[in-house]
């Protein structure tokens, strides 16, 4: 009798122990297939934004590194996009107050001028333009040396300034957003122009590889030159300032334009590029078709494909089923890997232009630059936060 109950015992903790992993499994499995928690998401973004807020109090301060730079340039505004985006959904005025004392201790003004050319000291205007619409568009000083600065663009004829594909994202949203604001076809019309540009003829033919559906950085970038491995040099970064680029544009441009199918058949490619290179932990390799060169975990380039994803998903332009999982594997990635307790981000490749830049990274190295990769980061919490 005794054996019996023994053996009655041991087969109960055996096979509830079985049923017991079992459910674990699946509760794992399931857990990895849900929409990631809205509070979460919320909380990881507010943290990230805090540590940042915290260390740089004053938005006017210059920003000291090898050189000296104005607070407005590149890096910083694509920190404001990310806050403005968080903004959206999370609407403190602690937000919207750094935010305009930001523009306000730049005059409304580009770096280095109105009358840049470049689209990285034009980026600021992104944020100008967000702040003149929340305020009901009462404020034309908000977006007056915005407007002079593309009627500037436009008036010269050119259109070979995006030399390098990082530029789309810094300018092509400032057209469409001017476009939407203003209901003025000439903004849409120059942005596909230098849109156009890029794509099919700097480098020569272009810096767009349709048949690998990825974007070479720049001329320099263009084959012969290969990387380690012999494949083409994708870079991480650069194709999701693309992704983040073309998502935008999206979002003011209207369906009637004659280019808008072209800009959404450009996205849905590059995404759908990225489906079989996910790394197994949910990071993308800085360089997307080499993952021996300096690959690893990189947080900016993986939370700019979660931005572009998630928005085509809450937008209805991508499959839900055939992304959800994906975007959702990268995010957790990103918030068990990068995000530290204190809010610092981890896995951020410093500024450049390709792999080796920046490197080695690490989740405790603080790269050139604190404030794009926040960006980034800001930007896919937005989305994600967004999804149903």
């Amino acid at each position: 009798m005794k054996k019996l109950l023994t053996a009655s015992l041991f087969a109960a903790l055996f096979f509830g122990g079985i049923s017991s992993c079992t459910a674990q499994k699946q509760a794992t499995v399931k857990k990895k297939s849900e929409l990631p928690d809205k509070k979460e998401v919320l909380e990881v973004a507010q943290r990230a934004n805090q540590y940042f807020m915290n260390k740089w109090p004053d938005a006017g301060k210059e920003v000291v590194g090898k050189k000296v730079w104005p607070s407005n340039l590149w890096t910083r505004a694509v920190y404001y996009e990310g806050l403005m985006a968080l903004y959206k959904i999370d609407p403190k005025k602690e937000y919207y107050d750094y935010a305009l004392d930001w523009s306000q201790k730049h005059n409304w003004d580009m770096m280095r001028g109105t009358y840049t050319r470049n689209a990285d000291n034009q980026a600021c205007g992104q944020t100008y333009l967000d702040l003149y619409e929340i305020d009901g568009r009462k404020h034309p000083e908000r977006i007056k040396f915005v407007k002079l600065s593309m009627d500037s663009m436009i008036a010269s004829g050119r259109s070979d300034d995006w030399w390098w594909i990082d530029a789309l994202q810094m300018g092509m949203p400032i057209f469409t957003k001017l476009g939407r604001i203003t209901g003025e076809k000439k903004y849409f019309d120059k942005n596909y122009e230098m849109y156009a540009f890029t794509k099919y003829k700097h480098g020569g033919n272009g810096l767009y590889n349709a048949k690998d559906k990825l974007w070479w950085r720049d001329k320099s970038f263009v084959p012969p030159y290969a990387e380690p491995n012999g494949e083409d040099c994708y870079w991480s970064r650069g194709n999701g300032w693309v992704v983040a680029a073309l998502a935008r544009t999206l979002e003011d441009t209207p369906k009637s334009d004659p280019h808008y199918k072209e800009y959404l058949q450009d996205y849905k490619d590059l995404l759908s590029a990225l489906l079989p290179i996910q790394r197994e932990d949910g990071f993308w390799n800085v360089s997307l078709h080499d993952p021996t060169n300096f690959g690893g975990k990189e947080m900016t380039g993986t939370a700019l494909f979660v931005y572009g994803m998630a928005y085509g998903i809450n937008k209805g332009l991508i499959d839900k089923k055939t992304y959800l999982p994906v975007l959702t594997k990268a995010w957790n990635a990103i918030v068990k890997d990068s995000v530290q307790p204190n809010g610092f981000l981890g896995w951020v490749q410093g500024t450049g232009k390709e792999p080796k830049d920046g490197q080695p990274l690490a989740i405790d190295k603080v790269p050139d630059f604190e404030d794009y990769g926040l960006g980034c980061l800001l930007l896919a919490a937005s989305e994600v936060y967004q999804l149903k």
